[in-house]
């Protein structure tokens, strides 16, 4: 599942370090991301890290759900010459 990349664990290590990504991954992620922001003990630069983490895993989560769903329909309008 190329395509998705992990952005590193902490905002001090940036977006530019990056590792592949699943989808189960990158939900799970995601809510880490959220369940920091919820407990509340980050300073403000430490949430908006967290934020700016979370909006890239969303985006990167929608990536991979819009690629499928393609596939999806590649093979239902390719399937619809069949009859059973």
């Amino acid at each position: 599942m190329s395509g998705m990349k992990k952005t590193a664990g902490t905002p001090e290590e940036g977006v530019g370090k990056q590792q592949e990504y699943t989808l189960e991954e990158a939900f799970v992620s995601l809510n880490e991301i959220l369940t920091e922001l919820d407990g509340g003990r980050q300073s403000l630069e430490e949430a908006f890290a967290s934020y700016a983490r979370g909006m890239e895993m969303i985006r990167l989560c929608n990536e991979k759900i819009d690629k499928v769903e393609k596939q999806c329909l590649v093979i239902s309008e390719s399937g619809a010459d069949y009859e059973l």
